[in-house]
Parts: C-alpha cells; sequence; structure tokens
C-alpha cells in the first residue's frame, strides 16, 4: 500500500492526483442520477417521475446519514493507515463491516415496513403513492448494497486510492443506464424495473468492489468476528455526530425553501433550476473536503502535523482558484445554463439572477468544506457538527429569511452568500486556535 501514503512526497501533487477522481466519481454519481428520471420520465411519464422523485428523496436522506457515518470510517481507517497499524486497521474494518452490515439489516426492515406511512407522511399526491410506495420498497429490499457500495469507496480512499471507487461508480451509472429501459420497457416491469435497475447497478459495483480489494489485497479485510466493545464505543462515539451532521444539513436546506416558497411558484422554479446548477458547482470542493479529510487523517496517524497544515493551505489555494473560475463562467452564462431547465421568464429571470449573485460567494463555502474536512480528520465530529449547525441555523437561514425581507427575491442569494462568508471565518478561527490537534481517537481505543 506504499503508493497510497500520504505521509511523505509532494503535498500539492497528491492533493491534485487524489481529488481529480473523486471529482468525476461524483459528477457520475449525478448524472447517475440525472439519467434515472430521464429514462423514467420520458418511459412511464409524468406520475412517475413524480412518484421517483418524492422516494429518492426519502433514499437520499438516508444515504445522507450513511454518508456522514463512512465520513467516521474514513477519518479512524485513514489514521490507522498514517500509524502503519495494520492489526488496527484489519480491526476496526472488521468492526465497520460488522456494524454497518447490521444497519443495513435493521434500516432495510424498517423502510421495508414503513415506505408506505413514510410517504404519506411527506404528503404524496394520491395518484402517486402506489408507485412511490413501490419503488421506495424494492430500494430500502436492496440498502445492504447501497450501503456497501459506499463502504468499499470510503475504505479505499482512506488508503489512498480514489481511481478505483471512480472506476466502481462509472460501473453502475453505466450498467443503470442500459438497465433502466431494458427492465421497464422491454420486460415491462414499470416503475419496479426502474427500481430493480438501481439495486442490480448497485449490486454490481458493490460485488466488483468487494472482490477487487480481496484480490488486490489493498486492505486487510478478515472474516467477519463480533467487535471488541472500545472499537464499537469509537465507531459510535464518531459515527452519530457525523451522520447527524448530514441532517442538520438536509433540514437546513428545507427550512430556507420555506422563504423560497413565500415567494411564489416562479422563484420556487426558478430556484430549482438554480440548485441543480449549484449541486454540480459545489461538486470540486465536495471532492476536496473528503480528499484533505483521508489525507490529514493519515498525517494526523503519523504525527505529521506540518503536513497537515501544508494540506490544509493547498486546498484551500486550490479551492479559491477552481471555484473563482467556476464563478466567472457562472455569472458570464448564467441564463443559458437556468435555460436547460426552465423557459417561463419570471422563474427564468429569477434563478439567472440568483445564480450571478451566489456565484463569487462559492469560494467561501468551499473554504468551509476544505477546513471541516482537516478537522474531521482528526475525529473532532461533534465541533464540525456544531460548525455545520452554526453554518445553517445561526447564520444561512436567519440571514435569507432577513434579507429576504429587506432585497426581496434577491436577498434569498445575499442572505446565503454572507451566510457562506461568516460561517467560512468561524471554521477558520475553529482551525487556527480550536483543540481539534489535541484530539486522540486512539489512546483508549488500542
Amino acid at each position: 500500500m506504499a503508493r497510497h501514503d500520504f505521509t511523505t512526497g509532494s503535498v500539492s501533487k497528491q492533493l491534485f492526483h487524489f481529488s481529480g477522481p473523486i471529482i468525476l466519481a461524483n459528477l457520475l454519481q449525478v448524472s447517475y442520477q440525472f439519467i434515472d428520471s430521464l429514462w423514467v420520465g420520458n418511459l412511464l411519464g409524468a406520475s412517475a417521475l413524480g412518484a421517483v422523485t418524492i422516494s429518492t428523496t426519502v433514499v437520499v436522506t438516508v444515504l445522507a446519514f450513511i454518508i456522514g457515518i463512512n465520513n467516521a470510517t474514513l477519518t479512524i481507517l485513514s489514521q490507522q493507515k498514517g500509524k502503519e497499524n495494520e492489526e488496527g486497521l484489519k480491526n476496526y474494518l472488521n468492526a465497520f463491516v460488522v456494524l454497518l452490515f447490521a444497519l443495513s439489516i435493521f434500516i432495510g426492515s424498517l423502510g421495508l415496513v414503513f415506505s408506505k406511512s413514510i410517504l404519506v407522511w411527506l404528503n404524496t399526491p394520491a395518484e402517486m403513492l402506489d408507485q412511490a410506495t413501490v419503488y421506495l420498497q424494492i430500494n430500502f429490499l436492496g440498502i445492504l448494497f447501497l450501503v456497501g457500495y459506499n463502504f468499499i469507496g470510503t475504505v479505499l480512499r482512506a488508503v489512498g486510492d480514489s481511481k478505483t471507487p471512480m472506476k466502481f461508480v462509472l460501473i453502475a451509472a453505466l450498467l443503470n443506464t442500459v438497465l433502466d429501459p431494458l427492465f421497464i420497457s422491454v420486460f415491462q416491469w414499470g416503475i419496479k424495473g426502474a427500481a430493480y435497475a438501481t439495486v442490480v447497478s448497485q449490486g454490481v459495483a458493490f460485488l466488483l468492489g468487494i472482490g477487487y480489494t480481496l484480490r488486490h489485497r489493498i486492505v486487510p479485510f478478515t472474516r467477519p468476528k463480533w467487535p471488541l466493545k472500545e472499537e464499537v464505543l469509537l465507531i459510535v462515539k464518531l459515527g452519530i455526530p457525523s451522520g447527524l451532521q448530514m441532517t442538520v444539513i438536509f433540514a437546513g436546506i428545507t427550512a430556507i425553501m420555506t422563504v423560497v416558497n413565500s415567494f411564489g411558484g416562479a422563484v420556487v422554479a426558478g430556484f430549482g433550476a438554480a440548485q441543480r446548477i449549484d449541486s454540480l458547482i459545489t461538486l470540486p470542493a465536495l471532492a476536496l473536503g473528503t480528499a484533505v479529510n483521508s489525507m490529514a487523517g493519515q498525517n494526523i496517524g503519523a504525527n505529521r502535523w506540518d503536513r497537515v497544515r501544508d494540506i490544509a493551505v493547498f486546498g484551500a489555494v486550490y479551492n479559491f482558484c477552481i471555484m473563482i473560475v467556476v464563478a466567472v463562467i457562472i455569472f458570464l452564462f448564467a441564463e443559458p445554463f437556468i435555460r436547460l431547465f426552465i423557459q417561463e421568464e419570471q422563474a427564468l429571470a429569477f434563478g439567472t439572477d440568483y445564480l450571478k449573485i451566489i456565484a463569487f460567494f462559492y469560494p467561501f463555502i468551499g473554504l468551509n468544506f476544505i477546513l471541516n474536512g482537516i478537522v474531521r480528520g482528526s475525529g473532532a465530529m461533534y465541533q464540525v457538527l456544531v460548525l455545520n449547525i452554526i453554518s445553517f441555523w445561526v447564520l444561512r437561514y436567519p440571514l435569507t429569511y432577513i434579507c429576504s425581507n429587506l432585497f426581496g427575491e434577491n436577498g434569498i442569494a445575499i442572505g446565503m452568500g454572507i451566510g457562506f462568508i461568516i460561517s467560512s471565518l468561524f471554521a477558520f478561527a475553529y482551525y487556527r486556535w480550536g483543540k481539534w490537534r489535541k484530539k486522540e481517537l486512539f489512546a483508549e481505543n488500542g
């Protein structure tokens, strides 16, 4: 595993080569969802697409919590890799496998039983309820593949390999592109076919990932056994706040939507279109945040604090360079980008203005991802959770509400942008003066 060692060599080159495949994997993941919606909408119609959209909201919420737990996986395993502790890496891998398997069975069983109740609670239109329920139940049946597929990618990134997970995401995306029309139209399975295509694609990617890691012995997987108490406690201690971080983010986005909704349908439509562009804009910063988490984790484990500082500096520099270029492109081509999704003039005007205002604030949200990724690499998950609560609930949501009252609909972007800047100052303050460097994950845990 020496070729994936981040404790020596050029930090700038390593960050560049490591984050690139993560960006591409994120793009593929977005395209995966886009293509899925494209097939369903064109082959089954608007009602089926609506059912899939509502069900996907539930799946994405579950996935967000799983990704949060995987952030704990990334931190623990990357530190063990940095310590060159093969036994510790093996034991914690086993612990994660056992606990995530148990969590998958628990979530899958609950979801299967309560799918319809969840959708009713979400006010799913009556004409979509049956299709949405079937789609959601099949996804919950395959939740083990979703969890495993993401876990394998996280494990490989923890030991410094970001290219292989990208290949598995590519396989899943291509397979889903082929299976969707085959299952939906040729086999005439309808919306069930769309769900089965997703589950089978993720299942194949998961099994290929397992086969690859075992065959090449990239990580020391062993036959599963019940983990030690201290291993479970550490995973829970980091995993719960890390999972809650994603929940806080989703809840914050929902709260901001209440402000947007108050301006009527045209603004909601324009905001929705802008958010699709937004999800692409933030991919490079998100990828850099994941990359610095893994790299910092290895160097913290190796006690190379000089390199941790360099990772933060280069991460911030890369973020500003990339996001400023992206901001200029978005500012110049805001209207054509929004036109990809909507044509109605009032919605188009709002979406265009929103992107032009928010564009130059994006480097600051990127800085949040970088600094929080470094801090997360130390295992300070509760502290990052607090920073996210401050970012969304103390700053972004109140500022969006206040600025929208002061400046009208354009105040939505102004309030969010100011929130980005102030939250990045909080993140920097904690990075610079916080006690995260004193965090000792394994002092009492072998």
